[in-house]
């Protein structure tokens, strides 16, 4: 039913040569940019749903995603086009089949493999991460291998945008319950740990070959998600490194404190593991140790407790004993301090406010031991602009070997930017509220007005930037309103001392919508003749709305005999 399409060109730009792909909800053709000289990938949503608000919604989300990353990872989006009679994103060729389709033939893969895909991935959501997007749907259907082995991360349809409502996951969706994160299989709040919480599923199937959890039904996986340990995957695959094991269980830790934090982290620890396969990461102190210092002291207590009737001096005894059990504990935590102190890095934060934060500046941060986390926020300042940090300039922060400094940067999304939606047919009172309540600056003063045959009188006709543009908050947009169906004026002729008949011919002409005669006698006037109208010769009068009445002669009244 696509192939109608074939041989079309899209905007006078994009030349249609085939079908690649169909999906439940676009249909993605292979096309050439005549502008660039280069085959592109047309993605465009299936005509029978292009007026579903929902789906619409999606799409759109996808463009606004990646319109905002560029990453070797990630698909490229080139252009973007959502008019009324075709919605469609042209995206780069990709000559590659998806991560899934590749599992379904191999099944599980080797270690070097799948940690070559893996990091690819992670270096994707690094990027997108910094961004402020969140991608909500990490899964080997979203995942394009090319021939050389490059990963590339697609499909942003309901990816979680900075300062952008959320689009919902529908059924559309459901596919995503295999890999999907406790938080979000729960409705809760969602951030960069679910996509973490994802990859990590993914990586316990490249390993295994199986999914950690399946059942009849996907509300079943759903909740198996939220409140079911996955069966641990050295059980199913017996070589696999104990490092790397802790790293996929690390991911898919239910609750997100408790998980690995970051795409950056996670590279970090899959680094070690390249690096020395039988790596097996320490887990934190025994909390035992805590435990039995609180014994001892809670045992001195008592002991005090029961001398305290007898005489001062055990008294005084037992303070020296308290004091010199909290003096050893002292010493012990300073000596400890002393014998750790060389293993422990010594960094002094420098000032990044107004620095361009990039993908070069995110790795070399991640080498020098920062963990960074970015709020995406709009304001005048350019593009990728680090406005704030959370840890102030000059400050000196210790790390102990091995470990990270977690920092937080506040970085600039530029001015607001929304696409215009189209208003058409919307009460004019109505859209300039709802303009207003984007930022958006409407002067009622400077409305445009003029008649409109199918829109009706007070609703709107466009705006100017039209519908589907980009603008930036506090831009200034100009409504054109309806009058209505344009009135016609018509002459009105004279049709005094004419013949009926010959006046209706005349006043036909007009094409008045609503003309009464009326007769009456009249002994100067012949009957069948026109004997008066209510309008005069020459008056121009609207022809919709007049109502012309036009009087004819009866003749003289007869008289009654005698």
């Amino acid at each position: 039913m696509f192939e109608s399409y074939i041989g079309q060109v899209f905007d006078g730009r994009y030349q249609i040569s085939k079908v690649i792909g169909v999906g439940g909800m676009s249909v993605v053709f292979e096309a050439y940019d005549n502008v660039m000289k280069r085959a592109v990938a047309v993605k465009m949503l299936k005509d029978e749903i292009a007026h579903d608000t929902q789906s619409v919604k999606r799409f759109i989300n996808e463009s606004k995603a990646v319109a905002m990353l560029s990453h070797p990872n990630i698909v490229k989006i080139y252009d973007v086009s959502v008019k009324e009679n075709r919605k469609y994103i042209v995206m780069e060729r990709i000559e590659g089949i998806t991560l899934k389709n590749y599992l379904n033939k191999k099944g599980t893969l080797g270690l070097r493999e799948m940690l070559q895909y893996t990091e690819q991935i992670l270096l994707a959501l690094e990027h997108a991460h910094a961004k402020g997007i969140v991608h909500r749907d990490i899964k080997p259907q979203n995942i394009m291998l090319l021939k050389n082995g490059v990963i590339k991360v697609a499909d942003f349809g309901i990816a979680k945008l900075p300062n952008v409502e959320t689009v919902t996951m529908t059924d559309k969706a459901i596919g995503t319950v295999y890999y999907i994160s406790p938080e979000q299989a729960s409705g809760k709040k969602v951030d960069r740990r679910s996509d973490i919480y994802s990859l990590g599923v993914l990586m316990y199937e490249m390993c295994t070959g199986k999914l950690p959890f399946m059942a009849e039904s996907p509300v079943s996986v759903a909740l198996m998600h939220v409140k079911d340990q996955p069966k641990r995957p050295s059980e199913l695959a017996p070589t696999l490194p104990k490092g790397l094991e802790q790293i996929i269980l690390g991911a898919m830790e239910k609750q997100p404190d408790k998980r690995i934090q970051s795409a950056s982290q996670m590279l970090r620890l899959l680094e070690r593991v390249k690096k020395n396969p039988d790596l097996v990461f320490k887990t934190k102190k025994n909390p035992g140790e805590i435990t039995k210092l609180d014994m001892s002291l809670k045992k001195s207590n008592t002991v005090m407790q029961k001398r305290v009737r007898r005489s001062m001096f055990p008294i005084i005894a037992g303070v020296t004993c308290a004091f010199l059990i909290v003096a050893s504990v002292t010493m012990i935590y300073m000596v400890q301090q002393l014998l750790t102190e060389d293993k422990a890095i010594s960094i002094v934060v420098d000032n990044f406010v107004g620095q361009k934060y990039t993908d070069e500046m995110a790795a070399q941060m991640r080498s020098s031991r920062y963990d960074v986390s970015v709020n995406y926020i709009n304001s005048h300042e350019a593009v990728d602009t680090i406005i704030k940090q959370s840890i102030a300039p000059n400050s000196r922060k210790k790390v102990q070997e091995g470990g990270v400094l977690a920092i937080q940067f506040d970085v600039s999304l530029g001015e607001k930017t929304m696409q215009l939606e189209d208003y058409k047919g919307q009460l004019k009172s109505d859209v300039i509220n709802q303009l207003r309540d984007l930022g958006l600056i409407v002067q009622e003063a400077e409305i445009v007005t003029q008649n409109d045959d199918e829109i009706g009188s007070g609703r709107v006709i466009s705006t100017s930037p039209s519908a589907g543009s980009v603008v930036t908050e506090g831009d200034k947009i100009t409504l054109t309103v309806s009058l209505g169906k344009a009135l016609t004026r018509v002459p009105i002729g004279y049709y005094v001392g004419m013949d009926l008949k010959e006046a209706k011919k005349e006043i036909e002409k007009l094409n008045l919508k609503k003309v009464e005669y009326e007769e009456e006698y009249s002994s100067t006037v012949e009957k069948g003749k026109v004997m008066a109208q209510n309008f005069n010769n020459g008056a121009e009068v609207v022809a919709e709305t007049t109502t012309l009445i036009i009087t004819v002669s009866k003749g003289p009244e007869e008289e009654p005999d005698e």
